[in-house]
């Protein structure tokens, strides 16, 4: 399982021309399900993720997570995360990524497993599967890569 995780000042997600999610100052998660991932990562993950300490204390040091802003998290499903580009060639490989069926199952889990530990109103996400746009204001920039 890979997330990359920017902090935002805000992020909306639109599909057919239409905003159907949208955060505040927060969190936007992109997560790649692997073939093999349990949902155990997913909870190890969701818990990394919500304590994660990239948020700006009084002194501008790095010293605060999200749960510490009251921030929002919005979870963006993204198979392109587990591509193989071992090969020689150009085209990516996504064999990694884990079948849509059971991928929706662990981005669903994953999902309430970080409403279960946070805030559950402050939990948006996308729409699996479906081709999104993605706006947002990378605040910082800070981009984090976590794998589990």
């Amino acid at each position: 399982m890979k997330a990359i995780i920017q902090r935002v000042k805000c992020s909306s997600v639109i599909v057919n021309e239409k905003i159907i999610s949208e955060i505040k100052n927060g969190l936007l998660v992109f997560l790649g399900i692997e073939k093999n991932d349990i949902q155990n990562n997913a909870i190890i993950l969701a818990n990394k993720i919500i304590n994660l300490r990239i948020f700006s204390d009084s002194m501008d040091k790095m010293n605060l997570s999200v749960k510490d802003i009251s921030g929002e998290i919005m979870v963006i499903s993204q198979f392109t995360l587990c591509t193989d580009t071992t090969k020689s060639g150009n085209r990516p490989s996504f064999s990694n990524a884990e079948f849509p069926e059971k991928a929706e199952q662990i981005y669903k889990f994953f999902i309430d497993e970080l409403k279960k530990i946070y805030i559950r109103d402050k939990i948006k996400s996308g729409l699996f599967a479906a081709y999104m746009n993605i706006t947002l204001i990378n605040d910082g920039p800070v981009t984090i890569l976590l794998e589990k």
